[in-house]
């Protein structure tokens, strides 16, 4: 049985139109993290497309180890996948999902999610959702990859740290109502498991065209921190290894693989 408001498994299962995401489901009121649960039962042989969702999260993270506040009433759910790709393919799991997460926002609630490089859905310019992609290597080869995703579906903002409540939204807040989370959850398994079947076909230019179109930040001034390096420039591209190009003030170019973004929203012209 499960509490009132809570996630019920057997909700989502009914009318999922998947062959493999999300057919096994395991779901927790609380846990660590979903990735760490993840990891465990995938290193056991869990087999691909199962789906771990919690309730709530205490060690939450995102990239670089990051906290992630994970409160009751989010979407907080890991998947486990195991792509025949070399590690350094990896990042594009991310770029996948984030198409995911936002093609569904827009289609299911009509908001206008969009995305910041590298991991980011937004809303209104604030951030809804946060992807962290992890693998397992054996042998220079990947075994597995764990794709965690956090959306701010049911969460008032104001449960928020305080140092966070002017960059975060949630689904709730945009939608002044509360979204069906088995219903959404439902249709965004649906659309994750039709995109991965994309990338497993090699067809990742597909998906990040996708990419780019949801990508308002392409074309605007940003300021990047990446491995404690601060500088400025304009967000051109990203490219087929999901590396971020920018152009820097004095003309030349610059990519860049890891770091955050801050936007600057003019655009260039």
């Amino acid at each position: 049985m499960h509490e009132k408001n809570e996630i019920a498994p057997e909700r989502i299962r009914e009318g999922l139109k998947t062959n493999f995401i999300g057919q096994i489901l395991f779901h927790f009121t609380e846990t660590t993290s979903t990735n760490d649960v993840a990891k465990e039962l995938a290193a056991k042989g869990a087999r691909e497309g199962t789906v771990i969702i919690s309730e709530s999260q205490s060690l939450g993270r995102g990239r670089l180890g990051r906290e992630w506040v994970s409160p009751r009433g989010g979407i907080w759910f890991s998947v486990i996948l195991r792509p025949k790709i070399t590690p350094k393919d990896a990042p594009k799991l991310t770029f996948t999902a984030a198409v995911v997460v936002a093609k569904t926002i827009r289609k299911m609630l009509k908001l206008n999610a969009e995305i910041k490089w590298p991991n980011d859905v937004l809303i209104n310019g604030r951030k809804v959702c946060g992807i962290l992609t992890e693998t397992s290597i054996k042998g220079g080869t990947m075994d597995f990859a764990i794709v965690g995703v956090g959306i701010n579906a049911n969460v008032d903002v104001g449960s928020f740290p305080s140092y966070l409540r002017n960059s975060v939204t949630s689904l709730k807040e945009e939608l002044e109502g509360e979204v069906d989370r088995e219903k959404f959850l439902r249709s965004l398994l649906g659309e994750l498991e039709s995109y991965y079947n994309t990338f497993r076909r090699g067809d990742f230019d597909m998906i990040l065209r996708e990419w780019r179109g949801l990508s308002s930040f392409l074309g605007t001034h940003v300021e990047i921190v990446s491995f404690d390096e601060k500088f400025g420039g304009w967000a051109m591209d990203v490219d087929s290894e999901g590396a971020l190009i920018i152009k820097l003030n004095d003309g030349t170019t610059r990519r860049v693989v890891s770091g955050d973004v801050t936007l600057r929203r003019h655009k260039k012209e």
